[in-house]
C-alpha cells in the first residue's frame, strides 16, 4: 500500500492476535513498528522475530502518565508518529445484571479510557506536522450489541462515536480518524469470552452457522483493512466505520 515505507506506527495490544498480525504486515510493507502491549516480554519476543524494523515498548494504556511517556520513548527511538493503531482491548462474558463495578472499571479504563490516552499523547506531534492517520479497532458489538457483552459494546460504541468527533475535528490539520469493528475473530480474547459462557464449542458452532462466509475470523484476516486505513490510498477517507466479520453484520 501507498506511503507506509519508512512511516512510523504505533500498534497497542500489539503482542495479541490481530496485534501482532498487524504488527507484521507494516513491517512487511517497510514501516517501522512500536509495538505496545502491557505485557513486556511477548512484546520483546515479537519484535525480536520481526527484527530490525521493530521495537518493544511495554505499556499500561490506562495509566496517563505512563502513556505519555511511551510514546516519547517511541518516537526518540524509531522517529515521529505517523499512525496510531489502537487495537488493545478487554472483555468478559458476563449478563450485565450479574457484571459488578470493579468489572465495568476495568472495561472502560481499558477499552475507552486506555485509548484517550493514547489519542492524547500521539495527536500533539501529529497536529505540528500536520499529518497522521489514526485507526482504532473496535467491534461490531458495538454496532448490533452482543450478549453478555454489555459495557464492553459500551465502550466500544463511545469509541465510534470519538472517532467520528475527533475526524471532524482534525480533517483540516491532515489527520484522518477511522474504526475497524472485526466480528468474531479466533483470539486469545474470544477464547476468554466463550469459556465465560460456559459452553464455548456450542457457541464457536452458532458463530460459524452465523457468518455467512461460514467461519470464524482468524486475526489475519484484519490487517488489510488496518494498513489501508494507515496508508496514503486512504488519505480521503475520515470518520468511516469498516466491519471485518464475514458478513455476520452488514449495516450501511
Amino acid at each position: 500500500m501507498r506511503g507506509l515505507r519508512d512511516r512510523v506506527v504505533i500498534v497497542t495490544g500489539g503482542a495479541g492476535g490481530i496485534g501482532s498480525a498487524t504488527c507484521r504486515r507494516f513491517a512487511g510493507e517497510g514501516a517501522r513498528v512500536a509495538v505496545f502491549d502491557i505485557d513486556a516480554a511477548a512484546a520483546g519476543r515479537l519484535a525480536a522475530e520481526i527484527g530490525d524494523a521493530a521495537r518493544a515498548f511495554a505499556c499500561d494504556i490506562t495509566d496517563h502518565a505512563a502513556t505519555a511517556a511511551a510514546v516519547a520513548a517511541a518516537e526518540a527511538a524509531l522517529g515521529p508518529v505517523h499512525a496510531l493503531v489502537n487495537n488493545a482491548g478487554w472483555d468478559i462474558f458476563r449478563l450485565f445484571k450479574d457484571s459488578t463495578p470493579e468489572e465495568w472499571r476495568k472495561l472502560i479504563d481499558i477499552n475507552l479510557v486506555g485509548a484517550l490516552n493514547m489519542h492524547h499523547a500521539v495527536l500533539p506531534g501529529m497536529l505540528a506536522r500536520r499529518a497522521g492517520r489514526i485507526v482504532n479497532i473496535a467491534s461490531d458489538a458495538a454496532r448490533v450489541g452482543s450478549s453478555g457483552e454489555a459495557v464492553y459494546a459500551a465502550c466500544k460504541a463511545g469509541l465510534l462515536g470519538f472517532s467520528k468527533t475527533l475526524a471532524r475535528e482534525h480533517a483540516r490539520h491532515g489527520i484522518t480518524v477511522n474504526v475497524v469493528c472485526p466480528g468474531p475473530t479466533d483470539t486469545a480474547l474470544f477464547a476468554g469470552y466463550k469459556q465465560g459462557a460456559g459452553n464455548p464449542e456450542k457457541l464457536d458452532e452458532a458463530f460459524r452457522r452465523a457468518v455467512p462466509m461460514g467461519r470464524i475470523g482468524t486475526p489475519d484476516d484484519l490487517p488489510g483493512a488496518i494498513l489501508f486505513f494507515a496508508s496514503d490510498d486512504a488519505a480521503y477517507i475520515t470518520g468511516q466505520v469498516l466491519s471485518v466479520s464475514g458478513g455476520l453484520t452488514m449495516a450501511g
